[in-house]
């Protein structure tokens, strides 16, 4: 069983901050890419931003600049940065992973559960 724990969520103001970090654990033998998504009410799922085991980021035009994807591989934990916060980034943001639990296994795509993050102005 894999699971994945969001935290750090919650309400701020629009120019703030707000760091969310998500946890993997479980059997995990190896994590490929790890990302984070968002759904704004009413509106489809949508990429924020993404990270291999290597370090390489992907980002939503909308977030680049303001957003900073980072991961610790020790720790099996991504993070997400958020800075320069608008109303249109409040969403629940759900952590991603594609996780191996054996070797002889495929990876699999794993979801938190979500964490809403709500920016009032």
């Amino acid at each position: 069983q894999v699971q994945l724990v969001e935290s750090g969520g919650g309400l701020v103001q629009a120019g703030g901050s707000l760091r969310l970090s998500c946890a993997a654990s479980g059997s995990i033998f190896s994590i490929d890419i790890m990302g984070w998504y968002r759904q704004a009410p009413g509106k489809q799922r949508e990429l924020v931003a993404t990270i291999t085991s290597g370090g390489n980021t992907n980002y939503a035009d909308s977030v680049k600049g303001r957003f900073t994807i980072s991961r610790d591989n020790a720790k099996n934990t991504v993070y997400l940065q958020m800075n320069s916060l608008k109303p249109e980034d409040t969403a629940v943001y759900y952590c991603n992973a594609r996780i191996q639990t054996t070797r002889f296994f495929t990876y699999l795509t794993h979801w938190g559960q979500g964490t809403l993050v709500t920016v009032s102005s």
